[in-house]
């Protein structure tokens, strides 16, 4: 017989299906011994440890040390840690875009967790999409879960100055395209960007998401900035671990208990206080929308009007994560957000927010990192939602990494109407644009072939950037990095695949962007959209077969998350 605590199954739990529960059980515990475990071991609540180190995923090379961690805390507690793997996602080795396996990744997540015996489970991920992957399978599978994720990496040097990936990343190849940058020095930069394990070094898509996570009540408090080379990334690993164990006993709290209303419009803050990736737009509603929980974006921009910009970091600001860290990190911010914050919500630990922002702090805020409400580095939010004419169903917009004066424009459309397209023509000396213009993407939304790549940054045309040009409103239905900047509308919606008005537009078009008025509007006539709209061929898919097929037909839009129409709950 057993000796486990009340409430947990360990090993017993979810019995393969062999017509008789006690010979499954007999045969699941022989099999187990096999790998050495002894019985007492076997009688332990059992912690899952959903691994995602991969030969593909640089971020996460680290995690070995960090599993030792995990499961050294795990056992300290009472527990058994079993580690399995499941698809990892590295950002820049994946063709055509880590998004479009996100989905899959997410199903795999939580099919394994509901699957095998496990009674809580421990996250460990930490590139771009693997977080919200995790976290959208572990809200499906409805476990007791703990995030854990890979943290920051530390910046490199270059000439005297700090570099950190990937934000540099840009500004170098900008100056290496308008000709002030060399072969040799590029290929210097190139070895100087990303030098230790762990994340991008700005607040980017993953330093974003970890911030979410945290938020929401996910993850350990204190441990989403905590930089990947770091010991105490060690110590926050060794106390998820233990937290999991826990967890399994007491039957909680699963991530719908954190995934609340009010921790997702807390989430929303804070992604708008730190000025943070436009993706964790699409993220962030994927992750709720598993629970039923949608993001409205006219309530966005209210919050986006009435929160302050608090962190200068990259891209937005002059630090970077291993400063944010040390200056507070994100108990700095919700101490800055307080008064407008929703101190219900409860996270991994049982304790509310309210309890958490009671406590005494550890150390001083560093204001010069993380300013307060009264010293904001923008008074209002890093990002809005737009929607006009051209975008019924929404756009995003960066504001606060947009060139100010650009906020409010008018211009004429210089259409692409795909990637291969702007490949070919961006740098034509013969092209026909001015810094006027606005640059505009076509056909690279969710449903595209290019599947919702990161493309959005379309880049400064050589012959305007020669000229020093360094922003111009760019629009499309892609996706932009968390690291870059500019005056760039995203996640047009609906997409050009779906014949939004996107595809409606022509070279010559003029379009005008009101960050004031929240709107991006096509300034051609209705009878003139529906007569090019009669023309307009209809799309067939180049993805016949497989997963690529059932992303096509199955992917939600932008503004619902990107996630699969199935994968809905039940209503």
């Amino acid at each position: 017989m057993s000796d486990l605590p009340k409430g947990a199954k360990g090993i017993s739990g979810g019995l393969t299906n062999y017509g008789d529960p006690e010979f499954a059980r007999y045969l699941r515990r022989s099999f187990a011994k096999s790998m050495g475990y002894t019985g007492k071991m076997l009688d332990r609540p059992v912690v899952g440890i959903c691994y995602t180190e991969s030969g593909f995923n640089n971020c996460h090379r680290h995690f070995p040390e960090m599993l030792e961690a995990v499961k050294r805390g795990v056992l300290a507690e009472g527990g058994l840690p079993v580690p399995f793997p499941v698809i990892s996602l590295g950002e820049v080795f994946l063709n055509p875009t880590s998004l479009v396996y996100r989905n899959l990744m997410a199903m795999a997540v939580e099919e394994m967790i509901r699957a095998q015996p496990m009674d809580s489970v421990v996250l460990m991920g930490g590139c771009d999409k693997t977080v919200p992957a995790l976290l959208m399978g572990a809200a499906s599978a409805g476990k007791p879960a703990v995030m854990l994720v890979a943290g920051p990496m530390m910046t490199g040097r270059h000439r005297g100055e700090r570099l950190g990936a990937c934000t540099d990343c840009r500004r170098f190849w900008g100056q290496y395209r308008a000709g002030k940058v060399d072969d040799q020095e590029i290929g210097q930069i190139e070895g100087r960007l990303a030098v230790t394990a762990g994340t991008c070094a700005v607040m980017g898509t993953a330093s974003t998401m970890a911030l979410i996570a945290e938020t929401l009540g996910l993850a350990l408090p204190g441990s989403a900035a905590i930089p990947a080379v770091h010991a105490d990334r060690l110590r926050a690993s060794e106390e998820s671990g233990v937290l999991a164990a826990r967890m399994a006993v007491e039957d909680g709290p699963a991530p719908d208990k954190l995934i609340t209303p009010a921790s997702v419009e807390n989430a929303l803050r804070v992604l708008l206080a730190v000025s943070g990736s436009t993706n964790a737009v699409i993220h962030l509603a994927a992750i709720a929308g598993r629970l039923g929980i949608e993001i409205d974006y006219d309530r966005f921009n209210e919050l986006s009007d009435e929160t302050p910009v608090l962190v200068d970091l990259k891209p937005v600001g002059s630090g970077y994560m291993e400063d944010f860290n040390a200056a507070g990190a994100l108990e700095g911010v919700l101490r800055g957000l307080e008064p407008q914050l929703d101190k219900s919500p409860i996270d991994v630990t049982g304790r509310s927010l309210s309890e958490r922002l009671s406590a005494p702090l550890a150390d001083p805020i560093d204001h010069a990192v993380i300013r307060s409400a009264r010293d904001p580095v923008f008074p209002e939010g890093g990002l809005i939602a737009l929607k006009g004419s051209l975008a019924p169903d929404g756009a995003i917009l960066k504001r606060a990494a947009a060139t100010p004066e650009l906020l409010e424009h008018e211009g004429r459309a210089v259409v692409f109407s795909s990637l291969e397209d702007l490949s070919n023509r961006i740098d034509d000396p013969d092209l026909d644009v001015t810094a006027e213009d606005v640059l505009v993407l076509q056909n690279a939304g969710p449903r595209s072939p290019s599947g919702m790549p990161e493309a959005g940054y379309l880049p400064i045309p050589k012959k305007l950037a020669r000229q020093g040009v360094k922003d111009m409103v760019r629009i499309s239905d892609a996706r932009m990095s968390g690291t870059a900047f500019g005056t760039i509308v995203l996640h047009v919606t609906p997409e050009a695949d779906l014949a939004g008005p996107l595809a409606l537009v022509r070279d010559g078009d003029r379009i005008r962007l009101s960050a004031s008025a929240k709107s991006i509007d096509l300034l051609v006539g209705a009878e003139e959209l529906d007569r090019r709209k009669a023309e307009r061929a209809e799309t067939s898919g180049t993805w016949t077969r497989g997963y690529r097929k059932l992303y096509r037909d199955s992917v939600l839009p932008a503004t619902k998350g990107c996630d699969f129409d199935f994968l809905q709950p039940e209503t």
